[in-house]
């Protein structure tokens, strides 16, 4: 394999806080305001079913849908890759010289051209004086 591979962190499943916006715990989704308590045993089995159920729900679906999502993601991940190594950066470096062709065409252009012409002008036209009477 590469040579980046290493062990996985079995702790930290998120070393770059990719999903920080994914917030799940239950004091995170679920929240009573004062004034608007349920009863102690109601907040505590909700607490409870509520864990419960998430844990079980995502274990289930990671574990019929995890592997499968992962080889697309992987296949998914290649294909980019494959895409930019052999074509998008490839043309974009040709694209790159080519820019640089034609910049130092049109840069000598505008030097053997444009500026002489702009320069006469501005010889013409720089003994030009205006003075403004207030009457």
């Amino acid at each position: 394999m590469s040579g980046q591979e290493t062990e996985i962190d079995m702790v930290n499943r998120d070393p770059n806080n990719l999903n920080d916006h994914v917030r799940v715990c239950f004091d995170e989704v679920l929240g009573e305001p004062d004034g608007a308590h349920s009863i102690n045993c109601v907040w505590n089995c909700a607490y409870k079913c509520f864990n419960c159920c998430k844990g079980c729900c995502y274990k289930l679906l990671t574990a019929i849908c995890g592997i499968p999502l992962a080889m697309c993601w992987g296949c998914e991940f290649a294909s980019i890759t494959f895409w930019h190594v052999w074509f998008a950066t490839p043309c974009m470096r040709a694209y790159m010289i080519n820019c640089g062709c034609l910049q130092k065409f049109y840069g000598t252009c505008l030097q053997c051209y444009i500026q002489p012409l702009f320069e006469a002008y501005s010889y013409c036209f720089s003994n030009i004086r205006v003075t403004n009477y207030s009457g």
